[in-house]
């Protein structure tokens, strides 16, 4: 299995999330280390190559993990949130997109 590398505070943001909501993405994210697919997701290419997000409904509201799978050595968690209106906000998208770029960068530093 694929390691989980968490990026920024997503590990935090998880862990404020409802209990149900915890263990459904804790498991979808263990399907991807697995190799296999979440059951509910899809790529976010505005995001980056790679960059897929898994989607979760519990307790009435929907939350979010977004990772890249792309990479040998981890399974890079980009950002996670509640996801409060039918649309992926601007300031969710975009700081996806900033720790995505920033690990790129770092990977071609290494």
């Amino acid at each position: 299995m694929k390691p989980v590398i968490w990026l920024g505070d997503s590990l935090a943001r998880v862990r404020l999330f409802p209990a149900a909501a915890r263990r459904l993405s804790g498991y979808q994210l263990e399907q991807v280390q697995a190799g296999k697919e979440p059951w509910n997701w899809r790529a976010m290419p505005s995001i980056g190559l790679g960059v897929n997000e898994i989607r979760v409904r519990a307790a009435d509201a929907a939350f979010r993990l977004i990772y890249v799978v792309n990479f040998r050595e981890a399974i890079y968690v980009l950002h996670a949130f509640q996801k409060k209106s039918r649309k992926t906000s601007r300031v969710d998208v975009d700081l996806a997109r900033r720790r995505f770029r920033a690990l790129i960068e770092e990977r071609r530093r290494q």
